[in-house]
C-alpha cells in the first residue's frame, strides 16, 4: 500500500524534523492509534507526554468545538472568558501563592518568558541550568538545554551568562559516587561555581526539571531540590521549575515539585495542559508578576481561546476521574513489574520514575555502558507487536513509558506483556 502521508512529509518537510515511527495515523482514540494499514497500536508516547487524556477525549473535543463556534482568536485585542476561567482553575492547582499567569503556545516559549521575567524582576543576568536538562530549542531555551550536545551544534553563540551544574543523576553520578554513601558532591560543585564563576548576587534564577525529561527520565533525590530551594532563598535567586513534561498528574501529583515539598518562585508548564492543543504557561506569585509592567512581554497566539477551553476541560476530567491517583497507582504497578524484568534481563541497567513517567535504561554486559542499539531493536519489536514507545537520554538508551493518564491497570498489564515478549524477540 502506498503511504502518501509519508511520501508528502518526506518531500515537503525539512529533514530536520524527525518522526519517531514509520506509522501513518488514520485515526486515534484514547490510548490507541490506528495506522493507515489498519493495524492498531497502544500509544505509550502520548505525543511526547502531551496527550494527558489520550487521543480525542470527548470532553476536550466538546470544549474545543463549543469555543470554535463562538470565536477562535483574540490576540490580546479583547477580553474573553476562556482564558480567565483557565487561570482561575490553574490557581487552584498550582502551589500556594502562585496565582498569576502568562499564557504562551509551547513550553519553549514559556521558558523564554520565564528567563525574561526572572531577569527583569531581579535586575540580574546569570541563569543557572543543570546538565541533562531539556527546556526547548528556541535560542534562549536552547541555551539552557544540555540533554545532548547535538541540539546545540552549529547554533552558537547562544545566550551568555549561563552556568551549568550537574543534575543529580544517581545511576550515572558525574562524581562516581554510590547513592548509599553519597554526600551530594553534585550540589557542592554548584556551590563551588558560585564562588569561582559568578557571584550569587549576579544570578537571576535557577531553572530545573523536578524530574529530568528528555535527559533520561531521572528522578533526583528530594533532598537535592530542598537544598537548592534553601540556596535560592539565601541569595534571593528565583527558583524556576520546568514542569512542561512533569505537570498535570504525570508523576502521580499535580506537579512533580510536590514530591519534594519544594515551592518554586516561577513555574513553567505546557504539553499535557490541553491534551494535544498547543498551550503553555508561566505561573508565579502576584508580587513577582505585578513587577512585570504592561508591554514588558507579549504574545499573539498565546492563550488561544480554543486551547484554553480545552485545558479547562482537561483539568475537570483529571479531577472528576481521579487521574492523578490513577497515575500513581498504575505507575506503581508498572514500576514493580519492570523492576522484576530487570532481575531477569542484564541489559536493563536501571528502572526509575514517578507515576506514569518511567524510564528503563539499557546497558551493555558490563552493566554500565549505554546501549542504544539494543533499545532501538527492542522498540521495533514492540511496534511489531502493537506498542509504541520512544527513547530519551543523552545516548538514546532509555525507553520512556508515558501513556495517557486514563490508562487502566489491565491495559498497562497488556503493554508490559508486549514489552516482555519483545525483550525475548529482540534476543536481549
Amino acid at each position: 500500500m502506498k503511504n502518501s502521508a509519508m511520501e508528502k512529509t518526506r518531500k515537503f518537510l525539512t529533514p530536520a524534523l524527525v518522526f519517531h515511527t514509520g506509522i501513518s495515523v488514520k485515526k486515534a482514540r484514547g490510548i490507541y492509534v490506528e495506522g493507515a494499514d489498519g493495524r492498531k497500536y497502544m500509544d505509550f508516547a502520548s505525543g511526547l507526554a502531551t496527550l494527558s487524556l489520550g487521543h480525542c477525549h470527548p470532553a476536550v473535543v466538546r470544549a474545543a468545538s463549543a469555543q470554535l463556534r463562538k470565536f477562535i482568536h483574540s490576540g490580546c485585542i479583547f477580553h474573553y472568558g476562556a482564558v480567565g476561567d483557565l487561570a482561575e482553575r490553574l490557581a487552584d492547582k498550582t502551589p500556594a501563592g502562585m496565582d498569576m499567569f502568562f499564557f504562551s503556545n509551547s513550553g519553549a516559549e514559556a521558558i523564554e518568558g520565564a528567563i525574561k521575567l526572572a531577569r527583569f524582576s531581579t535586575g540580574r543576568q546569570w541563569v543557572l541550568a543543570f546538565t541533562g536538562g531539556f527546556h526547548g530549542r528556541t535560542t534562549g531555551a536552547l541555551s539552557l538545554t544540555t540533554s545532548a550536545a547535538r541540539y546545540r551544534k552549529n547554533y552558537h553563540p547562544l545566550l551568555p551568562s549561563v552556568l551549568y551544574a550537574p543534575y543529580p543523576y544517581c545511576f550515572r553520578c558525574p562524581f562516581s559516587n554510590n547513592p548509599a554513601t553519597c554526600s551530594m558532591e553534585c550540589f557542592g560543585y554548584l556551590e563551588w561555581m558560585l564562588e569561582h564563576i559568578a557571584t550569587p548576587d549576579e544570578v537571576a534564577c535557577a531553572v530545573i526539571e523536578p524530574v529530568l525529561g528528555e535527559g533520561g527520565y531521572v528522578v533526583p533525590p528530594p533532598e537535592y531540590l530542598r537544598k537548592l530551594r534553601k540556596l535560592c532563598d539565601r541569595f534571593h535567586i528565583l527558583l524556576v521549575m520546568d514542569e512542561v513534561q512533569t505537570g498535570f498528574g504525570r508523576t502521580g501529583r499535580w506537579f512533580a515539585s510536590e514530591h519534594s515539598g519544594v515551592r518554586p518562585d516561577i513555574m513553567v508548564m505546557a504539553k499535557a495542559m490541553a491534551s494535544g492543543l498547543p498551550l503553555g504557561a508561566i505561573a508565579s506569585t502576584r508580587k513577582i508578576m505585578k513587577g512585570w509592567p504592561p508591554g514588558a512581554h507579549g504574545t499573539t497566539f498565546g492563550g488561544n481561546p480554543v486551547a484554553c477551553a480545552a485545558a479547562s476541560a482537561v483539568i475537570g476530567v483529571i479531577e472528576k476521574q481521579g487521574l492523578v491517583e490513577n497515575s500513581r497507582k498504575v505507575g506503581e504497578y508498572a514500576m514493580a513489574r519492570l523492576k522484576s524484568l530487570k532481575e531477569k534481563h542484564p541489559c536493563i541497567g536501571d528502572v526509575r520514575g514517578a507515576g506514569l513517567m518511567i524510564g528503563v535504561e539499557f546497558v551493555k554486559k558490563d552493566g554500565r555502558t549505554p546501549d542504544a542499539v539494543v533499545l532501538k531493536r527492542l522498540m521495533k519489536e514492540c511496534e511489531k507487536r502493537g506498542l509504541i514507545i520512544v527513547e530519551c537520554g543523552r545516548h538514546k538508551n532509555v525507553a520512556r513509558f508515558m501513556p495517557p493518564l486514563i490508562i487502566k491497570e489491565k491495559e498497562m498489564e497488556k503493554a508490559l506483556s508486549i514489552f516482555e515478549d519483545s525483550l525475548d524477540g529482540a534476543d536481549v
